[in-house]
């Protein structure tokens, strides 16, 4: 594929490049909205975790002769509130997490091997395809990402006051099992929909690490969010670039940007602190 981009001095004048650089602006600007509550609800291993389920999911729906994304979909969202049912305890939450995980991954590999798919679709589902992305998977993209988004938005006020002031929140009579289980819904959504970039295995990146680089630069969340957002464009842009100009994996290249944003928001901060 990128052989044939590099006929073309101009990127992006292939349909496929304007699909994938729309496709990886809207996932960063969800990944960068949700994520800072990812962090700040301390859960990273969770949103590894689904992407195993997400998996599943898309291996279960070649099987079964749905897409991908909608197996995806079905399993993360189920899994997502089952999760949060059973563990209300922060020990009880990781020990039902790696039961989860692994039955997950073991039920990913059975459907892959029941569908008698070829090893690209098992490659493309665990580290992405942008540049097979054609104008209905980013407008599915489109669509559930304004869907996430807008809940975003609408519990806003609430999600922000539960996940940085629990006490406080709880205190204003917050309903945080109500708050738990929508943000955990959107997060299986946003997996869901990251995974049509970066693939299963790396959308735990997106969806942390930009914003855990954001909270060194920003001390307010709405300030953390514009940060991490802007942390997740650099990443998916100069990726998709580099991948264009060098044939090698764009995932990679977007990993390894984020892990720099990382270190060097951690080299910020001590820096500061030795000031």
């Amino acid at each position: 594929m990128f052989m044939i981009i590099k006929e073309d001095n101009n990127m992006f004048s292939l349909e496929f490049m304007q699909h994938a650089y729309l496709a990886s602006t809207i996932i960063a600007i969800v990944c960068g909205f949700i994520g800072v509550f990812v962090v700040s609800r301390n859960m990273p291993f969770l949103t590894h975790t689904l992407s195993e389920i997400g998996f599943a999911g898309a291996a279960f729906g070649m099987f079964i002769g749905l897409s991908p994304l909608d197996g995806m979909l079905i399993f993360t969202m189920i899994s997502s509130v089952l999760v949060g049912k059973m563990g209300s305890r922060a020990s009880r939450r990781e020990d039902s997490i790696s039961a989860i995980s692994g039955l997950f991954i073991g039920l990913g590999v059975l459907f892959l091997a029941l569908s008698n798919k070829s090893a690209s679709y098992a490659t493309n589902i665990l580290f992405g395809s942008v540049v097979g992305i054609n104008a209905t998977d980013v407008y599915q993209m489109i669509g559930l990402s304004i869907i996430v988004l807008v809940v975003l938005l609408v519990i806003y006020r609430n999600l922000k006051f539960d996940s940085f002031d629990p006490i406080g929140a709880k205190a204003q009579h917050v309903n945080s099992s109500l708050m738990s289980i929508v943000f955990l819904l959107l997060l299986a959504l946003s997996v869901s929909v990251v995974a049509q970039i970066v693939g299963s295995l790396l959308i735990f990146i997106l969806l942390t690490l930009p914003a855990a680089s954001a909270k060194y630069f920003a001390h307010s969340v709405s300030k953390m969010i514009a940060c991490s957002i802007a942390f997740g464009l650099i990443g998916v842009w100069v990726g998709l670039y580099l991948g264009y100009v060098t044939n090698w994996p764009v995932s990679f290249f977007i990993a390894t940007i984020e892990c720099l944003i990382y270190f060097s928001a951690l080299a910020f901060n001590y820096y500061l602190k030795k000031a």
